[in-house]
């Protein structure tokens, strides 16, 4: 398994050129895998972020959607423009894979909630299967980071990629979020790596670093790898120390 740093974790950056200095010092670290959320900043320079990339072997795994809403149909076209920008600008500078939220619980009977996520999906078909860009929706809790937020469970996460059915729609796992709200972490993971492009982890509670978490990721990574898992783990924490120490240490246990 590869460690993935999510760059806004641990570095700041407002362009193009502070966030090709953030790859630059990722890969010094001996990572070979970055991520981020907010891409719009880097939009003042997307060759430098192509040839960064090359120079410091460091690929840019993944980005976020600019639009979150799908569980209320009213957004829908908002969504979907800005799953095409989104899109072009990842085909821009190689990135593959992106990650998106479904939005607040509306209050509408949670079918109609699960519906509406799945009708955009399908109609995001064309918008993935033009740019070869995966959509990955993320699951998150509710009891500490994100209340009121509609797709709390993997599990219906699940259910709702096999309902849309498409090789380009996946679900990136957070074992910290799962770790809250469903545990039964390795099971859910390995059954179900079909519908899984990436993972993210922190410590609970806190959210910090793993090694400090209930969780233990060594038994978890290793259970994955043992499973047939072939991608990335995002390295989704806030640092209670220096943050290149805390990277250093993370690769240290776990890479």
């Amino acid at each position: 398994m590869r460690l993935c740093v999510p760059v806004p974790c641990f570095f700041k950056y407002d362009s193009a050129k502070t966030f090709a200095d953030a790859l630059k010092k990722i890969g010094q670290l001996g990572f070979d895998a970055a991520e981020t959320y907010n891409w719009k900043p880097l939009t003042d320079d997307p060759q430098l972020l192509v040839d960064v990339q090359k120079e410091s072997k460091v690929e840019l795994l993944s980005m976020c959607t600019s639009e979150f809403r799908m569980t209320d149909p009213a957004f829908r076209k908002e969504w979907l423009e800005g799953l095409k920008e989104s899109c072009a600008f990842a085909n821009k500078i190689g990135v593959k894979k992106l990650i998106t939220q479904v939005g607040p619980d509306t209050g509408a009977p949670r079918e109609e909630q699960h519906k509406a996520i799945v009708d955009t999906l399908n109609l995001a078909k064309p918008i993935l299967d033009d740019s070869g860009v995966t959509i990955m929706l993320e699951p998150l809790n509710t009891y500490f980071n994100h209340p009121g937020y509609y797709l709390w469970s993997a599990v219906e996460g699940f259910e709702i990629i096999r309902e849309v059915d498409h090789p380009l729609v996946k679900i990136i796992y957070d074992i910290y979020h799962q770790q809250i709200m469903e545990g039964n972490i390795i099971p859910n993971v390995t059954n179900n790596l079909d519908c899984i492009a990436h993972l993210h982890g922190a410590g609970h509670p806190g959210r910090h670093e793993m090694q400090f978490g209930e969780s233990d990721y060594k038994v978890i990574f290793a259970a994955i790898d043992k499973a047939g898992y072939t991608g990335a783990c995002g390295l989704e924490y806030g640092p209670t120390m220096d943050p290149i120490e805390s990277l250093k240490i993370a690769k240290e246990i776990y890479g």
